[in-house]
């Protein structure tokens, strides 16, 4: 049985550590509102630009003079993995289910025989160093952007049109968090480069005549490359965005343990000082008893 000053000493320590987790959830509870709202102003500009990429993919004429980032190298065999996670952790399983669908994804892709390489975004994702040392082959520590904003997007979208220009990779693929609500935030995989063609054609509009104006070329030479950054930024929101929600559920519930824990701890404080008044007692009345 523990003596009664390492009991006050514990009961101490988790008060203290009550008082942290309570202090986190309040802050992330009140970022969680501005990111939630970022994140689902963000949607619709993104998949709609989606799906008007998907659609000129799947009217494309793959030739010479065809955008690589619409139409591919014409290989399948390197795939870089782009996993986005958070740069700071105590958020519960938030950045490790992003990392276990990369690794889920990779081990899919190498069952194929492809060459399977990473790219990570946010430090939660070194953890991958682990498992494929020589597969990293691009560490991005974003701890200076506090807040995602599209200069730090772009960014990272012109690092990977540059490694895929060079022909560093034929595929690239996003590993990120969906935010739907504060207990819920979805791993999601989307194929950012090339443009994907979904099953079945681009759906509604598919065999329809595209004219462009001014240029196609001109077009395409902005549009792609803003897809690519535009889908990053996207990542990035949701990302914020869960990795409050997922923080706040987990320091409410470190919260709740502290408060058992400190009521476990009471109990057996009262319990083990009322043992040893008795016991006093017990000592006290057999010396007057023996006298």
């Amino acid at each position: 049985m523990a003596s009664l000053k390492a009991l006050k000493g514990r009961i101490a320590s988790v008060k203290s550590t009550q008082k942290i987790t309570k202090a986190m959830k309040t802050v992330a509870a009140a970022k969680l509102r501005r990111a939630t709202d970022m994140a689902v102003a963000g949607r619709p500009y993104a998949q709609r630009l989606e799906a008007v990429m998907a659609s000129l993919a799947s009217k494309v004429v793959i030739g010479p003079q065809s955008p690589r980032l619409l139409a591919g190298t014409g290989r399948d065999q390197v795939h870089l993995i782009v996993v986005a996670t958070a740069e700071r952790g105590l958020a519960g399983g938030f950045n490790a289910n992003i990392v276990k669908a990369a690794r889920r994804r990779a081990q899919e892709l190498e069952g194929q025989g492809k060459t399977v390489r990473f790219y990570l975004i946010g430090r939660k994702g070194r953890v991958l160093r682990r498992f494929y040392p020589q597969g990293v082959h691009h560490d991005r520590d974003m701890s200076e952007a506090r807040n995602p904003a599209f200069l730090h997007a772009n960014a990272v979208a012109q690092d990977l049109i540059e490694r895929y220009e060079a022909g560093e990779y034929d595929v690239a693929h996003l590993i990120y968090s969906t935010f739907r609500s504060a207990l819920v935030q979805e791993p999601t995989d989307q194929q950012i480069i090339p443009v994907r063609v979904p099953e079945g054609g681009a759906g509604e509009g598919a065999n329809a005549a595209v004219e462009y104006e001014p240029d196609e070329e001109e077009i395409l030479a902005t549009l792609l490359p803003r897809n690519v950054a535009i889908q990053i930024y996207r990542a990035m929101l949701e990302n914020n965005a869960g990795f409050y929600g997922a923080q706040m559920t987990a320091m409410d519930n470190a919260t709740r343990n502290a408060g058992d824990m400190i009521n476990r701890l009471s109990i057996e404080y009262n319990r083990t000082r009322q043992a040893a008044i008795t016991k006093e007692l017990i000592e006290i009345i057999s010396g007057a008893e023996a006298l």
